[in-house]
């Protein structure tokens, strides 16, 4: 049994003792749910949240000197800076081999957005067979696994909405030919949503706080608080493949991309990350930047359009590096940054006080959230936003490496996002970008493939992680079609 008095004088020395208001109507059961969700909040950080981020509202301010990022290009022999390609790709090979690499989706949205009741990863993402985007990702894996005749360990982090159906999905798929045991399931931390007048915390119900995931910059803290680090040092692991659910291009498993991560003069081994050209200065993309030194990314919405669309002498945009939210994190460097002092911005989140354990800063969002009125006990849906809900971003952690590094690809290739149902960023726009790839893929390999006088291929064409993983994996194939006629399907 809970000390109601004592969690009652605890409240009250934070402002927050409006929480067991409804107590004595609440069941036993009830009544351990509530005091477990407040137990769980940092008490000793929870003021300065509140009067940082709620009481008043953060403006983000503009570093002093803001200068283009650097990043190896895609060609590795462009002249804007050459490096030995196949050195690091074969130095991420052996790192593969060796069992060092382990693959992490963040995978806690639901799939709201898309007409989809469910975890996002279930959506069926292909153009042909629908395979969900879970199914995507877990074929990868298991080709890479073969080729590289070493298993590699998938981590999923899942939110409390949507953790359950994600289990039973990946059971119902029998981990889609993976072992059970090389797949480990945990959940990311929360934070309370707070009135935006008050900064009280608000109640979802008479016995339950309005919780909110506390955005993917969490996942550095998950991956210590659930154990999945101590997994990965158990099995040897040293660096990360941090992807974000939504983008079924993704190359979970890039030797090149692991080799530059590990062993670049110009990398600290810590974090490393993706990037693509920006297809016009203001596209919604983090903006890679270098501040002091190190890389940092600025949102789009942050960096004034003086900046934005400053371009060099060839006419390229200055701060054209768009982020793709693809990452190589080191596993020394997430421990490091969890067992560190703490500095006093995101605290635990949610997940319980400590003293110690890295900060990345909070960004506030003002949203509508349902609540509790606390004089008649009734639920109110606001119609305009009422609350402030703080999550943090997995980005913040780059500029605390010593040196991070930046690797260009191509937006075809790679950047498919599934985030809206139409439009940009679509699964309409992504089912177009899987077929384009695949062309090109079968072009690079001698098959004719059919496009239209504005160069879009006119066949509906699938391949399978299966099947390949890039394109020089069909140069070897002998089944491949000559061609391929205008209104095909192709399912390879």
């Amino acid at each position: 049994m809970h000390d109601v008095n004592a969690l009652a004088a605890r409240l009250q020395s934070i402002g927050q003792e409006h929480l067991l208001r409804f107590w004595s109507e609440l069941s036993p059961a009830q009544q351990r749910l509530l005091a477990a969700q407040i137990e769980a909040i940092d008490f000793t950080a929870l003021p300065s949240w509140i009067e940082q981020y709620v009481r008043r509202r953060p403006v983000f301010e503009l570093p002093e000197r803001i200068e283009p990022p650097v990043w190896y290009p895609r060609d590795p022999n462009s002249p804007r800076r050459p490096y030995d390609a196949a050195r690091f790709r074969a130095i991420g090979e052996d790192l593969v081999r060796a069992g060092k690499v382990a693959a992490f989706c963040v995978a806690g949205g639901q799939g709201t957005r898309l007409g989809w009741e469910g975890p996002k990863g279930t959506y069926p993402a292909t153009p042909i067979t629908r395979k969900p985007l879970f199914q995507i990702f877990a074929e990868q894996l298991l080709t890479a696994s073969r080729r590289w005749e070493r298993s590699i360990p998938l981590y999923v982090m899942t939110s409390p909405l949507n953790h359950r159906p994600t289990v039973e999905f990946f059971e119902s798929h029998r981990f889609f030919g993976r072992d059970r045991g090389d797949v480990m399931f945990f959940q990311q931390g929360v934070m309370p949503s707070f009135e935006r007048e008050s900064g009280r915390i608000l109640l979802a119900g008479k016995g339950e706080l309005a919780l909110n995931p506390d955005g993917h910059g969490g996942s550095l803290r998950a991956l210590y608080r659930s154990g999945a680090l101590d997994d990965m040092t158990r099995r040897g692991i040293e660096h990360i493949s941090y992807i974000q659910v939504d983008n079924p291009h993704v190359r979970i498993i890039d030797p090149l991309f692991i080799g530059l991560h590990a062993a670049a003069e110009d990398s600290s081994g810590e974090m490393s990350s993706k990037m693509l050209p920006k297809t016009g200065p203001f596209e919604k993309l983090g903006n890679f930047c270098r501040v002091k030194g190190r890389t940092t990314i600025i949102e789009y919405s942050d960096l004034p359009d003086s900046l934005a669309g400053q371009r060099d002498e060839k006419g390229d945009l200055r701060f054209g590096a768009g982020s793709l939210a693809i990452h190589c994190i080191g596993v020394g460097f997430v421990r490091r940054l969890n067992e560190s002092p703490s500095r006093g911005s995101a605290g635990e989140g949610g997940g319980g006080g400590a003293a110690r354990g890295f900060a990345l800063p909070f960004h506030r969002a003002d949203k509508k959230v349902a609540h509790i009125d606390l004089d008649t006990g009734e639920l109110i849906e606001p119609n305009e936003p009422n609350a402030v809900k703080l999550e943090s971003f997995v980005f913040d952690a780059l500029p605390l490496c010593a040196s991070s590094i930046i690797l260009e690809t191509d937006r075809v290739e790679e950047f498919a996002p599934i985030k809206n149902l139409s439009g940009v960023d679509s699964a309409e726009s992504s089912r177009a970008l899987q077929i384009e790839r695949a062309a090109r893929w079968l072009e690079a390999a001698g098959v004719r493939v059919p496009r239209n006088a504005q160069g879009l291929c006119t066949a509906v064409i699938e391949i399978s992680p299966l099947t390949a993983l890039e394109a020089q994996d069909l140069l070897t194939r002998r089944d491949l079609p000559a061609s391929i006629a205008a209104g095909d399907e192709v399912l390879l």
